[in-house]
């Protein structure tokens, strides 16, 4: 009889993969001038593009009401980047339209947070664009919401 040992899953591997998931999202919402101002940061380390900056298409599908059955809304643009740092540290970016700087800049900074230094990277780089992103979020939910039309029914009464 042979027995069988499975290796349980790290056990912070999941929150490790929500964090991850957190600022990958957050880089590749940043608007290009936010995150070109940390460019040096991110540019002050040895790296090899293993991929270059690259423009592509991809399809969009959505759902009628959120939870219907699934149809292709159409094909968008998007570029993808992925860079490998001298100490073997691997990032990616996936973003929406064509700018390939901002592409290669969030796989760095993706690459960087994976290391020691990640609370100086989270603290420095992410908090602000995630704040930021924030409150352009909640100015154009203010904006939305003012020109918000409520329509009411009247009965009219049988006579």
């Amino acid at each position: 009889m042979t027995d069988s040992f499975v290796t349980p899953p790290h056990p912070d591997s999941s929150s490790v993969d929500r964090a991850r998931q957190h600022w990958i999202g957050v880089l590749s919402k940043a608007r290009p001038l936010d995150l070109a101002r940390h460019e040096p940061a991110l540019r002050d380390a040895e790296y090899q593009l293993i991929r270059a900056p690259e423009i592509g298409m991809t399809l969009v599908r959505g759902r009628m009401g959120g939870s219907g059955a699934p149809f292709n809304v159409g094909e968008m643009t998007v570029t993808r980047c992925v860079v490998r740092l001298a100490d073997g540290r691997t990032g990616y970016s996936y973003l929406a339209g064509r700018n390939k700087r901002h592409a290669e800049l969030a796989a760095l900074a993706d690459a960087h947070l994976q290391g020691t230094q990640q609370a100086r990277w989270l603290s420095e780089l992410i908090e602000p664009l995630a704040q930021a992103q924030a409150a352009r979020q909640a100015r154009q939910e203010a904006e939305t919401a003012a020109t918000k039309v409520e329509f009411f029914t009247l009965v009219r009464g049988e006579n």
